[in-house]
């Protein structure tokens, strides 16, 4: 009789250095958002990969910053608390031989809950074997890590012996998802995140990290056809108009390239109308920061 192992295990790190990246690269489909701006993700996303006896829960979570808004306290709230009551920590790193602050507090906490602690570094691509080797050193010195791990979240080079080496850390016990579940986010959620994606990507400076996004609307035709009404809300008037963009043109590109990642992930055509509405300063407003769906249960 084959033996079920399933385990939570969190991917945690400073902002940018590729969490959601290595979270999709597991899951082997997009269903994080990624982008090449700092605190890109700001819930925790569980991520599920199964393989053979095995189940693996995936938790990616927000990049631990200094928080300087109620939304900036909440996720680095979300990174304290994944540390905890998991049965694996993986901490992801840039292949850079320093301990930063985020990395260094990320350590102590570890320590302090004595987690078994994996040691991956990302981007090893990006550089040659003798600073990947100093990397190693200096983070050996300040943590005894279960295993240390060079990869490439981005090409994919390391992330089969990441699976395997995590599969000692599962303890015994049935599957907490359905065999076909990929991500407990609802399908809602992932829409509205697939459109903030766009959002960071198509936007410059603070714009985009001023803005949330709402599913107003999600229901699927007879056919097939979903419909899809997305509200955007941003901080301050003139952001509204640069959203919006001369004649539309910002939007339409926003809502045709969120169309396309929602087609995608859904695997049915979508007709998605967007609006952009203005609500002040709501990421210093708790209410308005639980209603667009950032709680800490």
């Amino acid at each position: 009789m084959e033996i079920k192992k399933s385990g939570m295990i969190s991917i945690v790190g400073r902002p940018n250095v590729g969490k959601s990246t290595l979270t999709n690269a597991l899951v082997g489909e997009k269903i994080a958002i990624v982008t090449n701006k700092p605190q890109t993700t700001r819930n925790r996303i569980c991520a599920v990969v199964n393989r053979g006896e095995c189940q693996f829960v995936f938790l990616d979570t927000p990049g631990l910053h200094r928080a300087r808004t109620k939304l900036g306290d909440y996720m680095v709230n979300v990174v304290r608390q994944s540390v905890a009551d998991v049965d694996a920590v993986v901490l992801l790193v840039e292949p850079i031989p320093h301990i930063g602050g985020p990395e260094a507090e990320l350590i102590a906490r570890i320590k302090q809950l004595g987690a078994p602690a994996v040691l991956v570094i990302n981007k090893m691509d990006t550089v040659e074997k003798p600073e990947l080797l100093a990397v190693m050193q200096v983070y050996g010195q300040a943590h005894d890590f279960a295993a240390i791990l060079p990869i490439s979240a981005k090409s994919g080079e390391g992330v089969e012996q990441l699976l395997e080496l995590l599969r000692e850390f599962l303890p015994e016990g049935p599957q907490l998802f359905p065999e076909d579940m990929v991500t407990d986010q609802p399908e809602r959620q992932v829409c509205a995140e697939i459109v903030r994606e766009k959002l960071l990507l198509c936007l410059d400076k603070e714009i985009p990290h001023g803005t949330a996004v709402e599913v107003t609307r999600f229901s699927q035709r007879e056919d097939g056809i979903i419909d899809l009404d997305v509200t955007i809300y941003c901080e301050k008037e003139s952001h509204k108009g640069i959203i919006i963009g001369k004649g539309g043109a910002s939007l339409k590109k926003i809502s045709s390239l969120a169309r396309a990642d929602v087609e995608r992930f859904m695997g049915e055509k979508v007709f998605l109308q967007t609006w952009v509405k203005v609500k002040e300063n709501w990421r210093d407003n708790v209410n308005l920061i639980r209603n667009f769906g950032y709680r800490d249960e």
